[in-house]
Order: C-alpha cells, then sequence, then structure tokens
C-alpha cells in the first residue's frame, strides 16, 4: 500500500550504533530547507500509549520478556503510532521521516528472536492495514563496530553477538528481497556522504511525483 496517499513515507532500518537517528534529522533538514512539510517520528514510540510500550520493550527492567509478547507490543505500538501519526500526516501531503518501521520488527523478532518473519510481517501489516514505507534506507553496519559505541545498553542492545548477526543478516535478507523499495548504504561510509546520497535519492522521487 505505499504510494497510496499523497504524501512520501521513509523509514531508516539498521542495527544498532548505525547512526539512524543522525541520518534521520539530517534528512529532515534538508527537505524543511527544500519546502516540504516534514513530519519526524520513531518506532516504537511517537504516541503516549507508543511510548509506554516502548518504556517496556526497551527497559532492562523487563528483562526476560516473553519473545511473543515482545513482538505483540510493537505491532500494538506500530498500530497505534500508524492511526495517530503516519497516516494523518501522510493524508494531508507531508513527508514522514521515521526511524524504524515494520522491518526492524522482522529483523529483530523474526530473524533475531526465531519467531519466522513472515509471521512478524503479517502482524505488522495487519495492525497497520497494510501500510508500507515509499523508501527504506538501511544503514548496513556490522554488530561489533555499532556496538561499540554504546557504554549503556537497553534491552536489546544487551542480546548476545549472535542475536546481532542474526538481525543484520535479516535486515540484508528483507533488503535484498524488496531492491525496488529499498537503499542499503554502508554505514561505515562519512556520515556527510551517506546524508547527500539519500537526500538526492528522496528529492528525485519527490520530484518525480510533482
Amino acid at each position: 500500500m505505499s504510494g497510496s496517499s499523497p504524501g512520501y513515507f521513509v523509514a531508516f532500518e539498521g542495527g544498532e550504533g548505525a547512526c539512524k537517528s543522525t541520518q534521520e534529522r539530517l534528512l529532515a533538514e534538508t527537505l524543511v530547507a527544500a519546502g516540504h512539510d516534514v513530519v519526524r517520528t520513531r518506532e516504537p514510540g511517537g504516541t503516549p500509549a507508543a511510548e509506554a510500550m516502548r518504556h517496556v520493550v526497551l527497559s532492562p527492567e523487563f528483562a526476560g520478556l516473553d519473545d511473543r509478547a515482545e513482538a505483540l507490543l510493537y505491532a500494538a505500538a506500530r498500530g497505534e503510532h500508524v492511526a495517530r501519526i503516519v497516516r494523518p500526516a501522510l493524508s494531508r501531503g507531508a513527508v514522514v521521516v521515521c526511524d524504524r518501521y515494520l522491518d526492524s520488527s522482522v529483523a529483530y523478532q523474526g530473524y533475531g528472536r526465531g519467531l519466522g518473519p513472515d509471521r512478524i510481517r503479517d502482524l505488522s501489516l495487519w495492525a497497520t492495514g497494510g501500510l508500507l514505507p515509499d523508501l527504506s534506507v538501511l544503514l548496513d553496519v556490522d554488530p561489533r563496530q555499532g556496538l561499540a559505541r554504546f557504554e549503556q545498553r537497553d534491552r536489546l542492545e544487551a542480546e548476545p553477538l549472535e542475536f546481532h548477526d542474526r538481525v543484520r543478516a535479516g535486515f540484508r535478507e528483507v533488503a535484498a528481497a524488496n531492491p525496488d523499495r529499498y537503499l542499503v548504504l554502508d554505514a561505515a561510509l562519512p556520515v556527510g556522504e551517506i546524508a547527500d546520497r539519500i537526500a538526492d535519492r528522496i528529492l528525485a522521487d519527490l520530484r518525480d511525483r510533482a
């Protein structure tokens, strides 16, 4: 259902320490400077209810949370976020720039937790009414490098390296299966080069739509 609204939806994906938030911010600044209505948001989160669910899935105080319960909480937060934030913004023609979306659940819960990528994808598609991004930007990072950037880790960041290797492999597999919807970039490239490549792609997409 991507491309079915007057707006444009871009999601940033990738493992821990890929600098998604930095690139999301730089893109938003570029788009605003170009005159676009931009909504920055994140997952899980974006609304009070979704932020409360974010606390549960990421806080170390909930270590040992059941894997299926974790997947359901992510899907619930996503459904709330899309209904309250993403769809209204797209409907008015805004560019929604989101730090993580559906494919993070596929990678983390589907591949990392071993719950099955198809099952997790279907759950989030049901929760969001089938909404997919117009473009997903995958910032690919070796977990050994990405995790080294954290002195303190949340519940998912603290998972063993083998978990993060499975997550990275999951992201790569999803991106390879959806080449038209994905822009894959090496997160080790200079920040400015990454930002320029992302902006060039999205500004070209927006010009094509005008």
